[in-house]
């Protein structure tokens, strides 16, 4: 088994997606910093992670420019409570270093490339509309068509369809007026404030979209999976946007779970990304052996994981996944360790595998 990534990064690659397989072992965000580092020897300049595109700009400006703090970074710049793991806080930190004093076309930047939203529920589009009404000095009276945030970021908004805004008269009006938001901005020349604008538009634009489906009279297992699939297309297509963003600077880091990199997951942002990227999109898998954090235990032999934990030397390696033989998927990790094990069709489309034989 390798470190050393750039054995797994093709000349042709310009987005390298590194999984991992439970958000609950920072293990595998210690090992993603030490990867990216290398990557940056290889002429990546940006990273993003599976947090709010609009929360990450301010993280990001600390990055590019030092503004603001490495704390108002960390508790504002993040989603879904990875502003509190401190991996992310080194990575945060480490970026801004060797930013420093350098020029803008060597810098790293950083990207969130999820929706705006949480697991149980989603906020108004109201301040993200608003943010692209102010730039294009635009009358349109949002907060009133919006009325209270706590309409839309109710919990039941989310999980119970009669609850939900999203089919409302109102929540039309706001789609109609994002609409003219959105072509007033293709219209405008682009200045400096024009991509933040944008992003902020399309981040409202995509909660009215979520907002619609969450209205949708849907069985509960139907609606997740509609949601999860609303959400998926987001990541990818604010992957798409990161990129053509950072083309002339050079390659992109994404950093997720495995099951939204994969290239053939059901509904997943790989899925989206693979055939519009080809030979230019690398996906890492990982896998994990032992966890005393989440108290997982060794792994058997015959199972996928047992055959890596077997060949592993050091802490962590990386093989190609064609070389895994088959074998018997692993049975032993419960829903509370949110592990999903290794098996033939992830492998099946991973380029390698980064399996990580023992963590805290």
């Amino acid at each position: 088994m390798s470190q050393d990534i750039r054995d797994f990064v093709t000349p042709s690659c310009d987005l390298l997606g590194l999984g991992e397989p439970t958000h609950q072992v920072p293990g595998f965000a210690e090992v993603r910093n030490e990867l990216f580092a290398q990557l940056v020897d290889r002429g990546f300049r940006s990273i993003a992670l599976e947090t709010g595109r609009v929360a990450a700009l301010v993280a990001n400006d600390f990055v590019l420019d030092g503004a603001g703090s490495l704390d108002i970074a960390m508790s504002d710049g993040f989603t879904h409570d990875f502003g509190n793991l401190e991996p992310n806080r080194k990575l945060i930190a480490w970026m801004r270093e060797y930013n420093e004093n350098r020029p803008p076309q060597e810098r790293l930047s950083f990207h969130g490339f999820d929706a705006q939203t949480e697991v149980m529920n989603a906020p108004s589009p109201r301040r993200y509309l608003e943010y692209a009404a102010e730039y294009l000095g635009s009358a349109q009276d949002i907060a009133d068509v919006a009325g209270a945030d706590e309409r839309w970021s109710d919990t039941e908004a989310v999980m119970d369809p009669a609850r939900s805004p999203g089919a409302s008269a109102d929540a039309y009006r706001l789609r109609a007026i994002a609409a003219d938001l959105l072509t007033a901005l293709r219209a405008r020349k682009r200045d400096a404030g024009w991509a933040r604008a944008e992003i902020h538009l399309m981040a409202g634009i995509d909660l009215l979209r979520y907002h619609e489906h969450c209205a949708e009279p849907l069985e509960p297992g139907e609606r997740y999976g509609r949601l999860s699939a609303v959400r998926d297309a987001i990541m990818a297509r604010n992957l798409l946007d990161i990129r053509a963003a950072e083309a002339a600077r050079g390659a992109t880091m994404v950093f997720s779970h495995n099951l939204h990199l994969r290239r053939h997951g059901t509904d997943a942002a790989g899925t989206l990304l693979g055939p519009l990227l080809g030979d230019r999109y690398t996906f890492v898998a990982t896998s994990l052996g032992r966890s005393d954090a989440i108290a997982l235990q060794d792994p058997e032999p015959d199972t996928y994981e047992g055959f890596l934990q077997k060949h592993i030397t050091t802490e962590w390696g990386l093989t190609p996944a064609s070389v895994i033989p088959s074998a018997r998927v692993r049975t032993d990790p419960t829903p509370r360790q949110g592990y999903f094990p290794l098996d033939q069709p992830l492998l099946d489309d991973a380029d390698a595998v980064l399996h990580l034989g023992r963590t805290g």
